[in-house]
C-alpha cells in the first residue's frame, strides 16, 4: 500500500523507542517511505528521553530518515540536526535553572529503592525506583525545593529534570522558535512521559502497546488518538485519522534513467550488514570522510549513479542491482551493484589486488607473488565495473573511477563509451618505473589509464613517476608544467620535486594529471569533540596516562606501515635514554586487515615478539612503556586518544598520504592542546605538511632521534609548528579536494579521437 500526503507542510514530532524506533530501521517501513518521499514537506522532531550523542549513534544502525531537529533528555536538551548544533534558545535558560546532577545525586543517597541510572543526560537526572519500597511523593516534595519536578514512566523510571521542563513544552518552544505551523502537527509517543505532548491541545497518537498510564491519562483529552497499530504503523494510523495523510494506488514506473556524473569505487556508499537471511544498511564507518565528500558531489537534482561491488551467491538470494543510497540527502541517487561472489572478492581484492598489486605500489617487489590466472580475473571483474559504468552514464557524461583495484576499469570503459569523460584517482602511492615495471602487465594497466582525460595523485612525486612509466612504454612528451613550490615541499624530503608534469600528449590525445592529496573532514572533528562521550574518554585517557608523556601510533597491520620497525626504534630509545623510563609511553594501536588477508600473518606475529620483548625488559609494577591495542577504533575514540597524545608518531616505511596526521593537527588545533607531528618523509603528506618533523622509518636512528627531538622541543617551537600545520589542513580539507578535483575534470578539454 502506497502512501501520500494530504497537506502540506507537515510537522511530525515522534518518541523514539517504542514509537519511531519500533520496527528497527526496516527499509520498507511505509511510514519512513512517506517521510523519505516527501523529505522536504516534513519537518521531523525525534522528541525522546534519549540524550542526543545516543541519538546520533542509533541512526547508524538502520534505515531511518533523519530528523530535522531533536529534543533530548526528556526535554532538557534541543539539538539542530542538520546543522549539528545545540539550541541555545532553549537550553540556555533550562541550563541557568539545573541544579546538577551532583546536588541530585546527594540528595537521592541512601533513599531505598532508588538507583541512579549509569546513562549519559544533560540537565537532568534519572533513576530506576522500587514502587513498593520508595516514596516517590516525599521525593518529589525534597527536589522542588531546588526548582525540579519529577516525572514518573512505566513504573519503574524516575526524571528529575528542571521545574516546568517537559518534552511537550521543549517541543512548543522549537515550533514557535522556527516559525512552525502548530495546526500542521502530530505528535506520537507510547510512555507517560510523553504525556505532556498529548496535553499541548493539537493531534496526538498513543501508538499500539503503549504504557496504560498514558492510555488512562490520554484517553481523556479530546484531540487524543488511540492507535492499536504498534510503532511507526501506529504513527502512520494517526496521520491517516487525523487527515494529513492518504491512502493511494501504486503505480510501478520503469525508467532509463541516465547519469551526468557516475562515481566508480569499490566500496558502496554505506555497509551492508546482514543477520539472519535480512540485510540492512546503514552510515559507513570509514573515518576518514571520503565517502561522504564523494557524496556530496551529487547534485539533489540530477540523477547520479555510484557504480561498486556487492556480496552475491546466486543460489541463495536474489540480487538488486540498483538500491537507493540515502533518499533523504541524494533522492537521486543509486548504487548500481556489481554482483560478486565471495570467490571473486577473494581472488580479486585478497589475493591479486594485495599479493600482485599492493608490493608493487608501495616500492616491496620482493613480496610480490605474480599469478597470471589471478590477472585474468582480475581483467574479468574491471570489465564488469565499465560495463555497469557505461549503463549508467548518459551521453558525453563523467565518471570518476578510483584506486589501484579498477586499473582496467577506464581501457574497457572508453571501448564502450567514448563519448564520456573519464577521471581516475590514486588513493595509493604511484612508483617509479624501477620499481612498477616488475609487473608482467604493465603496459596494460598503462594502456588503460591513458584512456582517462584526468589522472590525479596525491603528490607531485607520484604524478613524475606515471610519467616516467608511461614513457618507457609510450612515446610522451609534456606539454605543461607546474611548479611544486609554494604548496609542496621540494628540497629536503625524499618525495620532493621541484617540478611536475600537469598535461601529456600520448598516443595521439592530451591527457590532463594533477597533485590532488586529500584533506580531511574538520566539521565532522568539530562535532566527534563536541560530544560528551569523547570529553569523558579524554579525561579518562589522561587520568590513565598519569601526566607521563603519550606518543600515539595509528595504523592498519600492513609491513609497508613498518610497524615493527617503529617498536623496534621505541626500544633502542629506552635502551639510550633511561632517564625517559617511567616518564613515557607509547599507545600503539593497529587495526586488524579484513578476514582471510593472509599476507599479513607473518607481520602481526613479528609485532606481537617485539612489543612483548619491549615490554618484559622495561615494565614495573606501576608503568608499562607500551599500550599495545590490535583492534579497531570508531572515529570519536581516536579523537580522544590524539587529544591526550603530546606526540604523533606517524612512520610507515611507504604511504600513499596518511590521513592520521592530519586528524592528530586538527584535534590539537580545536582543543587548543600542544603536539608535534614526527612524518615519516616516504609518506606522502610529508611534502604537503610543511612543519612536521621529517624522520627516516628505514633509518632506526633517524625514528629515535626524530623522537626524541619532539621529547626536547619547547613549548613555543610546538605552537608554532601546529599553527603551521594547522593552516595548512584547514585550507585544503576533503570538501575543497573533492570538489577541486571534479573541477579539473569538467575544465578537461573534450576528448578527440586518436589519428
Amino acid at each position: 500500500m502506497k502512501y501520500s500526503l494530504k497537506s502540506a507542510p507537515l510537522n511530525l514530532v515522534v518518541d523514539l523507542d517504542g514509537t519511531f524506533f519500533e520496527t528497527m530501521g526496516r527499509e520498507e517501513d511505509p511510514l519512513y517511505q512517506l517521510i523519505f518521499e516527501n523529505r522536504g514537506d516534513i519537518t521531523l522532531i525525534f522528541n525522546t528521553g534519549r540524550n542526543i550523542a545516543s541519538v546520533q549513534s542509533a541512526l547508524t544502525t538502520g534505515h531511518f530518515p533523519l530528523p530535522d531537529f531533536v529534543i533530548g533528555d526528556v526535554g532538557a536538551s534541543a539539538f539542530d540536526f542538520k546543522n549539528s548544533l545545540p539550541i541555545r534558545e532553549i537550553e540556555d535558560p533550562i541550563e541557568n535553572r539545573w541544579p546538577g546532577k551532583n546536588k541530585i545525586l546527594e540528595l537521592a543517597q541512601g533513599l531505598q529503592g532508588l538507583i541512579p541510572q549509569d546513562v549519559q543526560q544533560e540537565r537532568r537526572c534519572s533513576f530506576y525506583f522500587d514502587p513498593l519500597c520508595f516514596d516517590a511523593k516525599a521525593f518529589a516534595e525534597t527536589v522542588s525545593a531546588y526548582g525540579c519536578d519529577v516525572l514518573l514512566s512505566a513504573g519503574r523510571f524516575l526524571d528529575v529534570i528542571p521545574r516546568g521542563v517537559s518534552k511537550g513544552e521543549t517541543a512548543i518552544k522549537l515550533l514557535m522558535l522556527y516559525q512552525l505551523d502548530k495546526r500542521s502537527t502530530l505528535f506520537a509517543g507510547d510512555t507517560l512521559n510523553d504525556l505532556s505532548m498529548f496535553k499541548l491541545g493539537m493531534p496526538a497518537v498513543a501508538v499500539g502497546k503503549s504504557e496504560s498510564g498514558l492510555i488512562e491519562a490520554a484517553s481523556k483529552i479530546r484531540t487524543t488518538i488511540i492507535s492499536d497499530k504498534v510503532g511507526s504503523l501506529g504513527v502512520l494510523d494517526g496521520l491517516i485519522k487525523v487527515g494529513f495523510v492518504e491512502k493511494c494506488e501504486t503505480h510501478h514506473q520503469t525508467s532509463s534513467r541516465k547519469s551526468e556524473l557516475v562515481m566508480v569505487y569499490h566500496r558502496q556508499p554505506f555497509d551492508e550488514i546482514k543477520t539472519g537471511g535480512k540485510t540492512t544498511r546503514q552510515l559507513p564507518k570509514s573515518p576518514n570522510g571520503i565517502i561522504p565528500t564523494l557524496l556530496g558531489l551529487f547534485s539533489s537534482n540530477n540523477p547520479g549513479s555510484w557504480v561498486a561491488w556487492s556480496h552475491h551467491d546466486s543460489n541463495k538470494d536474489k540480487f538488486e542491482s540498483h538500491v537507493a543510497v540515502d533518499p533523504v540527502r541524494y533522492p537521486n541517487l543509486v548504487s548500481a551493484r556489481v554482483p560478486l561472489s565471495n570467490e571473486d572478492v577473494n581472488i580479486f581484492y585478497k589475493k591479486f589486488s594485495k599479493e600482485a598489486l599492493w608490493p608493487i605500489i608501495f616500492s616491496f617487489p620482493s613480496k610480490i607473488e605474480i599469478n597470471h590466472a589471478h590477472w585474468e580475473h582480475f581483467k574479468k571483474i574491471n570489465r564488469l565495473f565499465a560495463s555497469q559504468a557505461a549503463a549508467e552514464s548518459e551521453k558525453n557524461g563523467l565518471v570518476w573511477i578510483h584506486d589501484y583495484n579498477l586499473w582496467l576499469t577506464p581501457y574497457y570503459l572508453r571501448k564502450l563509451r567514448p563519448d564520456l569523460k573519464i577521471a581516475f584517482f590514486h588513493h595509493t602511492s604511484f612508483p617509479g618505473p624501477d620499481i612498477f615495471n616488475v609487473l608482467p602487465w604493465r603496459r596494460e594497466i598503462v594502456e588503460s589509464l591513458i584512456q582517462c582525460d584526468h589522472i590525479g595523485f596525491h603528490i607531485p612525486r607520484y604524478v613524475e613517476n606515471f610519467v616516467d612509466v608511461a614513457r618507457s612504454a609510450f612515446d610522451v612528451r609534456v606539454t605543461k608544467r607546474s611548479e611544486a613550490a609554494p604548496r609542496f615541499l621540494h628540497l629536503n624530503c625524499a618525495l620532493g620535486v621541484d617540478s611536475y608534469a600537469t598535461k601529456i600528449e600520448i598516443e595521439g590525445h592530451s591527457l590532463s594529471l594533477g597533485a590532488h592529496p586529500v584533506g580531511i573532514d574538520t566539521e565532522r572533528i568539530r562535532t566527534a569533540l563536541s560530544v560528551e562521550s569523547v570529553r569523558h574518554s579524554i579525561k579518562n585517557l589522561e587520568q590513565e596516562i598519569k601526566g607521563r608523556m603519550a606518543v600515539l601510533s595509528v595504523e592498519r597491520l600492513d609491513y609497508v606501515k613498518g610497524p615493527v620497525e617503529k617498536v623496534a626504534a621505541f626500544e633502542e630509545l629506552l635502551d639510550k635514554h633511561p632517564e625517559l623510563h617511567g616518564k613515557i609511553v607509547f599507545i600503539n594501536i593497529v587495526t586488524p586487515p579484513a578476514p582471510g588477508m593472509d599476507v599479513y600473518r607473518q607481520t602481526r606475529e613479528k609485532l606481537d615478539q617485539v612489543i612483548g620483548r619491549v615490554n618484559g625488559r622495561f615494565a614495573n609494577v606501576d608503568w608499562t612503556p607500551i599500550r599495545y591495542f590490535y583492534r579497531s577504533f570508531s572515529f570519536e575514540e581516536l579523537m580522544a586518544f590524539y587529544a591526550v597524545s603530546d606526540i604523533a608518531w606517524i612512520t610507515p616505511l611507504r604511504d600513499g598520504l596518511n590521513l592520521v596526521c592530519k586528524e592528530f593537527v586538527e584535534v590539537k588545533a580545536q582543543t587548543q592542546r600542544l603536539g608535534t607531528l614526527v612524518l615519516s618523509e616516504f609518506a606522502g603528506a610529508s611534502v604537503e605538511l610543511h612543519g612536521a618533523l621529517l624522520t627516516n622509518p628505514f633509518d632506526s636512528r633517524s625514528l629515535t632521534r626524530g623522537l626524541m627531538d619532539a621529547i626536547a622541543m619547547s613549548d613555543a617551537e610546538r605552537a608554532a609548528r601546529l599553527q603551521k600545520l594547522s593552516s595548512i589542513i584547514r585550507e585544503n580539507d576533503v570538501t575543497k579536494w573533492g570538489e577541486g578535483f571534479l573541477q579539473a575534470l569538467r575544465d578537461t578539454p573534450t576528448r578527440k579521437a586518436a589519428l
